[in-house]
C-alpha cells in the first residue's frame, strides 16, 4: 500500500487506531465506517481495576445469548440473533431488553430453523451483521457480561468482532455455567435446562436468543443469593473463587 502524503498522517493514524471522525466516515461509505469505528472505540478501555471493588448486588451488567447456525464459527457457522437484557444486581430491567436478527452469508440448516424458529427468509430480510453487533455493543456499553456456556459465545462475538472491525471482546464476562460448577460440583450435568428446573424458574421460549437470556438472568439473582452465603461480595471476590475453582 502507498504511504500517504505527510499532510494526511494525522488522519491515518486516526483511521488505523478506529478513530475516523464522523465528518471523514461519511465519505468513506457511513454508517459502516461509523459502525466500525465505534465497535473499535467500544474495544478500548474495557477492563478497568475498579470495577473489581464493585458490590454483586450494586453490579450493573447486560445478559445476552444468541443463536447460531452451529457451533464452529472457524468452520464457516455464523450469529443468527442476539438476545439481551440489562440487570442491576439481581434485578432485571423489563424496559432495558435487546433482540435483533442479522443477516446470515450461509444457508440456516433445517434443524436449526425447527430448533430456533428462525428461517432463511428471516435472515435475508434482517440488518447486516456489523449493524446488529453495533447495536448490541451500543446497548452493552461499557458492562460486564454474563451468560451461559459463555464459550460459545465468545468464539462467536470474537468471530464477528474480527470480520467486521478488526478487534476482539475485551469486556469482562461472567458464565453462570462455571457459576454452577462452583457452587454445586456434585450436579450431574450443568445444560442450562437443568439448572432452571433446580432454581425453579418457569422454562419457556427456549433457544430464542432473548428469552434464554431472560432465563439466564434469572438464574444470575438465585447465583447471587447463593453467593452471598459464601462471603463473596465483590466483583473481584468472583474472580478470585473461579479462579481457583
Amino acid at each position: 500500500m502507498r504511504e500517504p502524503a505527510r499532510g494526511n498522517t494525522g488522519f491515518w493514524n486516526s483511521l488505523r487506531q478506529g478513530g475516523v471522525p464522523s465528518a471523514i466516515a461519511s465519505i468513506m461509505g457511513a454508517p459502516t465506517a461509523q459502525h466500525m469505528a465505534f465497535i473499535r472505540s467500544m474495544m478500548r478501555e474495557q477492563r478497568r481495576p475498579e470495577a473489581l471493588h464493585t458490590p454483586l448486588n450494586e453490579l450493573n451488567a447486560v445478559v445476552f445469548d444468541l443463536e447460531t447456525t452451529g457451533f464452529s464459527p472457524q468452520h464457516g457457522d455464523e450469529i443468527l440473533s442476539f438476545g439481551a437484557v440489562r440487570i442491576n444486581g439481581g434485578v432485571m430491567l423489563e424496559n432495558e431488553q435487546f433482540y435483533t436478527l442479522v443477516q446470515s452469508k450461509v444457508s440456516v440448516p433445517e434443524h436449526i430453523t425447527e430448533l430456533t424458529g428462525i428461517t432463511q427468509q428471516m435472515t435475508m430480510d434482517a440488518p447486516s451483521l456489523l449493524e446488529g453487533l453495533h447495536d448490541f455493543m451500543s446497548f452493552v456499553g461499557g458492562s460486564v457480561l454474563v451468560a451461559h456456556a459463555s464459550a460459545h459465545d465468545r468464539a462467536f462475538l470474537n468471530a464477528a468482532l474480527w470480520r467486521t472491525s478488526k478487534v476482539r471482546l475485551t469486556h469482562r464476562l461472567i458464565d453462570t455455567m462455571m457459576l454452577a460448577r462452583w457452587l454445586e460440583p456434585s450436579r450431574p450435568g450443568y445444560g442450562l435446562d437443568e439448572l432452571l428446573e433446580s432454581k425453579g424458574i418457569p422454562i419457556y421460549g427456549r433457544h430464542h436468543a432473548l428469552e434464554d437470556a431472560k432465563m439466564t438472568a434469572q438464574l444470575w439473582s438465585c447465583y447471587l443469593e447463593d453467593m452471598s452465603h459464601k462471603n463473596v461480595e465483590t466483583l473481584g471476590d468472583l474472580y478470585t473463587q473461579l479462579s481457583h475453582a
